[in-house]
């Protein structure tokens, strides 16, 4: 396949964000969705030589073939197939791996097997393929959802190893964790320059707002917007409420990524967060007044709460490549809303 309808390709330019994009080819797997699009974006604007996005639809990256055939079109070789008089000036290449099937507790309790499979056979594969071809570096994107379901908060990098994720979602955080085990020891044996970041929760415009596969705060969106109009009285939730959690909006994740890409290059994994935590049932009362439903809220507590609680320490992002979220929680619902309205179509569409 022609990978023309999934790359981008910009002239290097002395105006780049950052010095450190000139002459750099990047990949972006799950470049297509919901934070990738965002990471695209502001790839774009720092005039990042090419950026090539491999689609779902042309490239399973569970399946080693694919994936070497998604490097053999883009042109990543191992380096002894390069050996030129101008080796040396070829653009360095940058994998930021974004891919993941996810969801809620809901996709997690339903689909436990595939969550772990499909997460861990594409991480795996994906750092192993771009250690053998000699990518100049790796992004591996894990999930807070790795971390001991009764960690002491606020969640420091190094309570990873203290205890058992939560059961409702382990699965799917031992497959990401396991890419941090695989990038610490490809950086101790090979000297591959492979990083990893666990984002908190994200939210934000182009979010997945499938009742079915999404986290908390798109299906409350929507269900308070489309009970408001027909004219219900009740919105169901799941659980008691009780439960906290910290959101980091979309942009904010996608410029510490990107910061990161930049900046680190260290064998510690980092937190990224906004160090604001709230309680669900804040939360959901929030989303109603934003919303403007006048109806009451309805816990189900035959559901399953989750992880207990849920917030970061996120000073070590800030030491290691100046990264500190921007968007105000409140400001950031409100835009997450506007968009729901303006694309209700897009946002239905199951995009993990």
């Amino acid at each position: 396949m022609n990978l023309s309808d999934t790359m981008y390709s910009q002239q290097p330019s002395a105006l780049s964000h950052e010095p450190f994009w000139v002459n750099k080819r990047v990949v972006v797997t799950g470049g297509a969705g919901f934070l990738g699009s965002f990471v695209v974006e502001k790839l774009q604007q720092r005039r990042v030589r090419e950026i090539i996005v491999p689609r779902v639809e042309q490239y399973d990256l569970t399946d080693l073939n694919a994936i070497r055939r998604l490097f053999d079109e883009a042109q990543i070789f191992p380096s002894y197939e390069q050996e030129s008089g101008a080796g040396s000036q070829s653009p360095e290449m940058i994998i930021i791996h974004l891919a993941a099937l996810a969801g809620g507790i809901g996709a997690n309790r339903d689909r436990p097997a595939e969550f772990f499979y499909q997460n861990l056979m594409m991480g795996m594969q994906l750092i192993h393929e771009a250690w053998k071809r000699g990518v100049d570096k790796f992004v591996a994107i894990g999930t807070i959802c790795a971390y001991p379901k009764f960690t002491p908060l606020p969640f420091r990098e190094v309570n990873l190893w203290e205890g058992y994720p939560e059961e409702t979602n382990a699965p799917y955080g031992l497959a990401k964790k396991m890419l941090l085990v695989q990038s610490q020891v490809y950086r101790e044996q090979y000297g591959f320059n492979a990083i990893y970041l666990l984002p908190v929760n994200l939210y934000g415009p182009r979010d997945n707002f499938n009742l079915e596969t999404s986290h908390v705060i798109p299906p409350l969106i929507r269900k308070c917007l489309e009970a408001r109009e027909h004219g219900e009285k009740e919105v169901v939730v799941w659980g008691d409420g009780s439960p906290t959690r910290e959101f980091l909006y979309v942009e904010d994740a996608a410029e510490g990524i990107l910061l990161a890409a930049e900046r680190y290059n260290g064998c510690e994994p980092v937190n990224l967060g906004s160090g604001y935590e709230i309680r669900i049932k804040d939360l959901a009362e929030m989303i109603v007044r934003l919303t403007g439903f006048s109806g009451k809220l309805v816990w189900d507590t035959s559901k399953p709460n989750g992880q207990p609680r849920r917030a970061l320490d996120v000073s070590r992002a800030e030491k290691y490549f100046g990264f500190r979220a921007q968007m105000p929680f409140e400001e950031g619902l409100r835009k997450s809303i506007e968009w729901y309205q303006e694309n209700k179509e897009k946002g239905t569409r199951d995009k993990i």
